[in-house]
């Protein structure tokens, strides 16, 4: 099981740009809101998008979805696990969490989603 990180610990990283965040919802949920700094990638684009937006894969990432019933973030951190990433974490409390203690979200696309 991938590791899990705190909100209060998330928010530190975030902060001091020492984490790579990637949303694991996408598409419109990702639009409405994300983490700042949030990169989108669903389970069904890993494989295919993960080395563009992930280049290194000992840098550190956190995975993270809706709340603890969402299983997407566990999935994405699986599927990149297996592609070699050795340092993913997972904020298993997801969006719902972060925005219930009033922390600070993005809305919009990600500038380097393909068209």
């Amino acid at each position: 099981m991938t590791p899990l990180i705190t909100r209060e610990r998330l928010k530190v990283e975030i902060d001091a740009g020492a984490v790579t965040v990637v949303d694991a919802l996408g598409g419109s949920y990702y639009e409405q809101q994300h983490l700042p700094g949030a990169v989108p990638l669903t389970e069904d684009a890993v494989d295919e998008r993960a080395a563009a937006l992930l280049p290194d894969k000992d840098a550190p990432i956190v995975t993270y979805c809706s709340n603890i019933a969402c299983a997407n973030s566990q999935a994405v951190a699986t599927r990149l696990e297996r592609l070699g990433y050795t340092r993913v974490r997972k904020y298993r409390e997801g969006i719902q969490d972060w925005v219930e203690a009033g922390l600070p979200v993005e809305t919009g696309a990600h500038a380097h989603l393909d068209a």
